[in-house]
């Protein structure tokens, strides 16, 4: 089972640059349209929306793409 996340909790990702790291910004578990992009989250599938440091942008993942990091 996939790691479950909660807002604020610092998350790194893989990206095409290499490792990034950000905040979860909350929790999707319904539809959701983010600018031009369709996140079919749902309860038992849900994605999470983070925040990069690095360039402050937003971006829904699904949980088996993060990691927890410790600060």
């Amino acid at each position: 089972m996939a790691e479950q996340f909660k807002k604020g909790d610092r998350v790194e990702w893989n990206t095409s640059q290499g490792k990034t790291t950000g905040k979860v910004v909350k929790k999707l578990t319904s539809p959701t349209d983010i600018k031009e992009h369709h996140i079919a989250a749902s309860e038992d599938n849900p994605e999470y929306l983070v925040e990069s440091d690095k360039t402050g942008k937003q971006a829904a993942h699904k949980p088996d793409a993060l990691k927890k990091v410790e600060e």
